[in-house]
């Protein structure tokens, strides 16, 4: 019963907040003075700067280091090389398989959407039809290894 009267005043208590939140943003200043306009300045040419560049140097191009396997995974995840994965960062390498699963484009993955596309990859790799996988069939489930690119030097 306490539960039930200290929630009822908990939602009361956020309603009148919001509400008098809500009306103080309403509220239009009637005193205060109008913007001032802004002074719309002319160029005294129509020439282009020009800058002499003969004796500046830039700076020395980053060196290429080769990276480990679990380097290289790692700033799959981190795009923006700060060597820490957010869970934003973690999330967003998902997006383009959950768009797959995404039939109507809402943003909101049903169970229908998820069963329908686990039903056509299991009958897609059951071959006989018995409705049961072997370890062969299973097999052809994994996904595919893209092949390293050999060099072409």
């Amino acid at each position: 019963m306490n539960r039930v009267v200290l929630g009822a005043v908990g939602a009361l208590l956020l309603v009148g907040v919001g509400l008098f939140w809500w009306q103080g943003r309403a509220v239009v200043e009637t005193g205060a003075p109008p913007p001032l306009p802004i002074p719309v300045e002319t160029p005294a040419e129509d020439t282009l700067p020009v800058a002499d560049v003969t004796d500046l140097e830039g700076p020395e191009p980053p060196e290429a280091t080769e990276l480990t396997r679990e380097q290289r995974r790692f700033f799959l995840y981190d795009r923006n090389r700060d060597l820490k994965i957010t869970r934003r960062e973690m999330l967003s390498s998902r997006t383009s398989s959950f768009r797959k699963l995404d039939v109507d484009g809402n943003n909101l993955l049903t169970f229908e959407e998820w069963a329908v596309a686990t039903v056509k990859r299991f009958e897609g790799a059951d071959a006989n039809g018995d409705l049961e996988l072997t370890p062969e069939e299973f097999a052809t489930t994994a996904p595919k290894r893209k092949p390293k690119k050999r060099c072409n030097c």
